[in-house]
């Protein structure tokens, strides 16, 4: 017997249903309670939002790591390494609501410092975090045990993933200048590249307790400050308070004043 027109569609539309059910299997609720304490127990900048924020943070989190792969590399990544990459990842654009990257589709995690060639032995293993290019274009590389003390240790004002993550909203209007130009309101653009001269020239002069890493360009300076912003907001406002004056600019607008 020959199968009817709308025997047909149904089969075609129950196909499609399980596709997606597989493709996007969604969390179970254990995994969701695990996100959130991981969350609770970690990420400070979590830890200070209103209840409606934290759900609204939470569900980032998940969107994220639901478009995005966070893979170890000759260890297995954990549900930790996952969330804290996801955490960075939100923290710099959560005031943007419709924000979305679309500049990274997997994230490496390796089990310490790595070298040029993303060799894991030998003793020039000094790089910690990069954003790939050429065949690693759109893929991040970052050490576990970094990630994992950028969250961990509070009194710190460094975070590699926060790092990192910026230098991809940093590379969202096409290049990693130290100006992020879909965030920045074209009227601080002067203020903010005379703010960075400025304390690069502090940094190398030794008058600065931000991260001598940041004298290296624009991008570099950029990142580090926004690490100490994220990381440090009260020391930074005290110490530096034009500097986190232009940084709520770029990142939390809504609370900046004009």
């Amino acid at each position: 017997m020959p199968i009817s027109f709308y025997a047909i569609i149904l089969l075609l539309v129950i196909i499609f249903l399980t596709y997606r059910f597989f493709r996007k299997k969604p969390l179970t609720q254990p995994e969701e309670k695990k996100e959130k304490k991981i969350l609770e127990e970690n990420v400070r900048f979590y830890q200070e939002l209103s209840e409606t924020e934290k759900e609204r943070f939470l569900q980032s989190v998940r969107n994220f790591l639901e478009d995005t792969r966070v893979t170890g590399v000759n260890i297995q990544a954990e549900d930790l390494d996952k969330v804290l990459v996801a955490a960075a990842a939100i923290i710099p654009i959560f005031a943007f609501k419709d924000w979305k990257y679309n500049n990274i589709r997997e994230v490496l995690i390796y089990p310490e410092s790595f070298g040029d060639g993303f060799t894991q032995s030998g003793e020039d293993r000094h790089m910690l975090g990069v954003v790939g290019n050429g065949p690693l274009q759109n893929v991040m590389v970052l050490s576990r045990h970094d990630l994992r003390q950028g969250f961990f240790n509070e009194t710190d004002k460094s975070n590699l993933a926060i790092h990192e993550f910026v230098h991809l909203v940093d590379k969202h209007d096409g290049e990693v200048d130290g100006l992020p130009e879909t965030l920045l309101r074209r009227k601080y653009v002067v203020p903010w590249l005379k703010k960075i001269r400025e304390k690069i020239q502090e940094i190398k002069e030794g008058d600065s307790d931000i991260n001598p890493y940041g004298s290296t360009n624009d991008a570099e300076f950029f990142a580090v400050a926004s690490e100490y912003f994220f990381e440090r907001p009260d020391l930074m406002e005290e110490k530096h308070p034009e500097l986190f004056a232009l940084l709520q600019k770029i990142f939390t607008p809504n609370k900046a004043a004009d």
